[in-house]
């Protein structure tokens, strides 16, 4: 399997101001990336007052549907320069409304996936998603779709190894401070690299301020950190990695997946 650059895109959106926050984050994505990993919500904001609000920015992901002002900015930009986008955005399947990540190629096609684990107040703004963690052919290689609190849950990364992921792409708005440091784990643990794309700011909407923690970062599968932002500032954590390497051997005599004993765990 060839090499392949990819980054973690990290952006400062003003709540609502969707237009400039597409440009804003498009603007970031490095020419000549072959993946970049958008926030979670970039292009909206995540701190929304209730569902009435959160429907008036969701889009239809179904295919065949018209698409949505981001939607069609992701696929015009990745048709424009060859990049696969991956980002986080609010979707609408009928009454329910997802937390949703699309992977976009420069061919048009996308593929969804809809947040499972869905953190504080958004169990009052989102339905939990309902499809299994997808595994999209792309890039030449294989990359897993998961939201940013589904890093808590460590079958979330092991549920996209197991469907043959590469490259995990990680869309977040993070508050809590844990996050970065466990993706190395989770890339140890799991022989994959992660994209982790975090947002930067703050937001007050609501009750409470919300701070975002920035740090996105490219994890190897031995929980080397190839390239990392810092708490402050946009801009775009690059790194060139092979998906194929080093693999799930781990010692002559182990492999990190094959020598799992699932009849004996518990959940």
């Amino acid at each position: 399997m060839s090499t392949i650059t990819v980054a973690a895109v990290q952006t400062s959106p003003v709540f609502g101001h969707v237009e400039a926050n597409l440009a804003q984050a498009l603007a970031l994505v490095p020419a000549g990336c072959d993946l970049a990993v958008l926030p979670e919500l970039f292009a909206t904001g995540y701190q929304f007052r209730d569902r009435d609000e959160v429907a008036s920015f969701a889009e239809d992901l179904a295919p065949g549907a018209a698409r949505g002002p981001v939607l069609g900015a992701l696929a015009g930009h990745a048709a424009r320069t060859g990049t696969t986008l991956v980002a986080g955005l609010v979707e609408r399947d009928g009454a329910r409304l997802f937390n949703s990540a699309v992977l976009v190629r420069p061919d048009g096609s996308h593929g969804t996936y809809r947040k499972a684990h869905l953190f504080l107040d958004e169990k009052l703004l989102f339905d939990a998603g309902d499809l299994p963690f997808p595994v999209f052919a792309a890039c030449g290689t294989t990359v897993g779709l998961m939201i940013c609190f589904d890093w808590v849950f460590p079958e979330s990364a092991r549920s996209l190894a197991l469907g043959g992921a590469k490259v995990i792409a990680h869309p977040c708005n993070l508050v809590l401070p844990w996050c970065q440091e466990a993706m190395v784990t989770r890339c140890l643990e799991n022989a994959v690299h992660a994209v982790t794309a975090n947002r930067v700011g703050s937001e007050r909407r609501t009750g409470s301020k919300l701070v975002f923690s920035g740090g996105s970062q490219v994890v190897a599968p031995r929980g080397e950190r190839l390239a990392r932002l810092p708490a402050t500032g946009t801009g775009a954590a690059v790194a060139r990695i092979d998906p194929g390497a080093p693999g799930t051997q781990l010692t002559a005599r182990n492999d990190v997946l094959a020598d799992r004993r699932p009849e004996l765990y518990r959940g």
